[in-house]
């Protein structure tokens, strides 16, 4: 999530919804319609995505749509609509559908919360996945089978976490994350921020919370190597918007901070967007969301290209074979067949 949501979205195009699905809405039997275009800025691109590949919008109708992960077992897809605090499922043969609600913060003091619910979800243990809960400021893992959902984490020090935003977990079994203040009222300003900074953390199977950075102003998406030697942390500061990279060593601790790719002169009403969720495919290219799309970079950060879907994309993930990548683009889900594997 970005500090400029709203003002991204009143500005983004009106959405068709002639052959896509609003949640609840069953398939169109028709071809999902076609979205936006695919920037070409090396011929490297051309390995990891078709000249004639399309981006295809399958459901609108969110506030802000974020936070995808395949389910496997079961062929679907689930993805966040953080401010509404709910999750959505999609799947070809269903559609989209409404997942669980509310997906974070179910108490009384709601007036409390600018984004109350889930933001970044992946695969957890069998039959489970894991949340970054922004209403809860926790990390959680919910059970698929009946939506119980245990809090993992929700302290630093004994201080109260802002509000995860997105997480990732290694071989392992660490979960490295970010903790931006985005899911509180006035954000850093709310009188329920207990942390002096918004950090990056690394939570052990232990339970035992380790601070790894505390000097970015609004770390956002997470990522992780193949190779699992460098974290990645996308910053979703308008006036410095960069994507970090820091080495990783077997023990999970964190050096060598430096900027992969800095994308502040891009920023502006005709690039929506600011550096938010990240994928990995299997060769280390980065998939990455930022000012105007989803750039696709090298391993050292050299721009490949860009998928523009017209509107600010907030996070993406591979799914089905591990060739599709799921966009989540502000009020709409968006998909694209690649020649890589995630």
């Amino acid at each position: 999530m970005n500090p400029s949501r709203r003002l991204i979205l009143a500005g983004g195009a009106a959405l068709s919804a002639t052959a896509c699905q609003s949640p609840g809405t069953p398939p169109a039997a028709v071809a999902w319609p076609a979205v936006g275009r695919i920037v070409r800025d090396d011929p490297a691109l051309d390995r990891l995505i078709a000249p004639d590949a399309r981006i295809e919008k399958l459901a609108e109708g969110f506030t802000w749509s974020e936070g995808p992960v395949w389910i496997a077992e079961g062929g679907y897809l689930l993805f966040s609509d953080v401010p509404e605090n709910r999750i959505h499922r999609w799947s070809e043969a269903d559609g989209a559908s409404v997942f669980m609600s509310p997906s974070g913060y179910d108490g009384p003091d709601a007036s409390s919360f600018r984004e109350p619910g889930s933001n970044g979800l992946i695969a957890g243990r069998a039959g489970s996945i894991l949340m970054a809960d922004h209403g809860n400021r926790a990390i959680a893992r919910v059970e698929l089978a009946t939506r119980a959902k245990t809090l993992l984490a929700t302290r630093y020090q004994g201080r109260r976490f802002n509000s995860p935003n997105d997480l990732v977990q290694a071989a392992n079994g660490a979960i490295f994350f970010t903790d931006p203040p985005y899911g509180l009222k006035d954000m850093d300003q709310s009188p329920l921020k207990e942390l002096p900074h918004n950090g990056v953390y690394r939570l052990d199977p232990d339970g035992e919370v380790t601070l790894l950075e505390d000097g970015l102003t609004f770390p956002n998406g997470v990522a992780l190597s193949p190779d699992q030697r460098t974290l990645y942390v996308a910053v979703s500061d308008p006036e410095r918007a960069v994507i970090m990279a820091y080495d990783l060593n077997p023990a999970g601790q964190t050096s060598g901070g430096r900027v992969l790719r800095d994308f502040t002169s891009l920023v502006g009403p005709s690039n929506p967007g600011l550096p938010d969720g990240m994928a990995i495919d299997a060769g280390g290219h980065l998939f990455a969301t930022g000012p105007g799309g989803v750039h696709v970079l090298s391993p050292d950060g050299r721009s490949l290209g860009r998928i523009d879907t017209g509107t600010a994309a907030a996070n993406c993930k591979f799914g089905e074979d591990g060739r599709t990548l799921f966009i989540t683009s502000g009020p709409f889900l968006a998909r694209l067949r690649t020649l890589t594997r995630g």
